[in-house]
């Protein structure tokens, strides 16, 4: 009470109208910005555009947290300034400094959540390349954060990066595999060979299976059997992936052969194959269509058939591959020709085969015995 006194006696009073201005201003400005806000949101609602409904709900808490600590500490300076005495009061405006910093990182965040939100919403990118790339602004957002912070504090931020940097050189040396396979993953991100649901194989490794996750260190596949197969994503780096996911078609390759008795059939055979290829729903025209005599062999007269489907599911391939023999074999029976077997033929000269048989006559003198 002695204190108060000596207080109320001494100190001048004009200060506490200088608070209740600075927060009757910061209650005004904190009105006026929600009326705004809500302008500005009614707007971008009616916009076609979707990123400006990502902005304003990113900046609202932030900034309306600003109109309000902004003055507030400016309210606590001048009350601690008049009631305090001779205090230092330097680390106010450092909280404040603080607070902008702070309040800044937040808007960075909550922006790049949002916008995260909105492409997964959307549906037309790869979920992991946004969240990798989400990843990666909001740690960068988060860094710029630091040092400003850092520096802010007083905290000497070029000798710290010195510092950081000799010591990033040393863990780089001690975690050489770690680091390869991080940016093996980055390169995978960007790069993009294959994305999660992909099936991909590697003809160089025994890699094969469908992708079920692209980590930062490794990728997780799904082999056919089920299995689990966990690939270092540095190996990526350093071997040849196929991604049959991406095909446009899917290949039928088949050589087929008639019997040597049916030679006068095989030009009336293949152009009627071509034809019903050509006037098959599933058989992709505009690419490669060949149906050709091919060779002579061993126990047939061979042609192939060269075509793609329209489909690169794997089931609905082998239906249209099933469908597409079955008319084949149809064809041939029509023109009465038929498929040929692994056979052979012995012809036999009619001089030998009498040698033959006059060897097997046994002589005069076994047959009177």
């Amino acid at each position: 009470m002695q204190w108060w006194q000596s207080l109320y006696q001494a100190a001048a009073w004009d200060w506490i109208s200088d608070i209740v201005i600075l927060m009757g201003l910061g209650a005004v400005a904190w009105a006026l910005w929600r009326v705004l806000m809500g302008r500005l949101k009614a707007l971008a609602e009616r916009t076609q555009t979707r990123w400006d409904d990502v902005l304003w709900p990113a900046i609202d808490t932030p900034f309306s947290l600003l109109i309000w600590g902004w003055p507030a500490f400016h309210a606590l300076e001048i009350f601690l300034d008049n009631t305090a005495g001779h205090l230092n009061l330097s680390w106010v405006s450092v909280i404040r400094e603080l607070l902008v910093v702070f309040l800044l990182i937040w808007f960075l965040l909550r922006l790049v959540n949002s916008g995260e939100q909105l492409l997964f919403d959307e549906g037309r990118r790869d979920h992991t390349t946004i969240n990798a790339i989400g990843n990666v602004l909001r740690a960068l957002a988060v860094c710029i954060g630091v040092i400003t912070l850092l520096q802010s504090l007083g905290v000497s931020v070029s000798g710290l990066l010195t510092v950081g940097g000799v010591g990033g050189l040393i863990v780089g040396l001690a975690a050489k595999d770690l680091l390869s396979n991080f940016f093996g993953g980055v390169m995978i991100y960007f790069d993009r060979p294959f994305k999660v649901g992909d099936w991909v194989r590697s003809p160089d490794r025994n890699i094969e299976g469908t992708v079920e996750k692209i980590g930062i260190r490794m990728t997780v596949l799904r082999t056919f059997d089920l299995r689990p197969l966990y690939v270092p994503n540095s190996v990526f780096s350093n071997v040849v992936v196929e991604n049959p996911s991406r095909m446009l078609n899917r290949r039928i390759y088949e050589t087929i052969g008639l019997r040597y008795q049916d030679a006068d059939k095989m030009s009336a055979v293949i152009d009627d194959v071509y034809a019903m290829l050509e006037a098959h729903p599933d058989i992709e025209t505009r690419q490669t269509l060949i149906v050709n005599f091919n060779s002579f062999g061993p126990h047939s007269l061979d042609f192939f058939i060269y075509t793609f489907t329209k489909t690169v599911n794997w089931q609905r391939y082998h239906r249209v591959k099933q469908d597409v023999l079955l008319q084949v074999i149809g064809i041939i029976h029509q023109h009465g020709a038929d498929i040929a077997l692994p056979t052979r033929t012995l012809h036999m000269e009619p001089s030998l085969m009498a040698q033959g048989a006059d060897a097997m006559v046994p002589p005069p003198e076994a047959q009177a015995r």
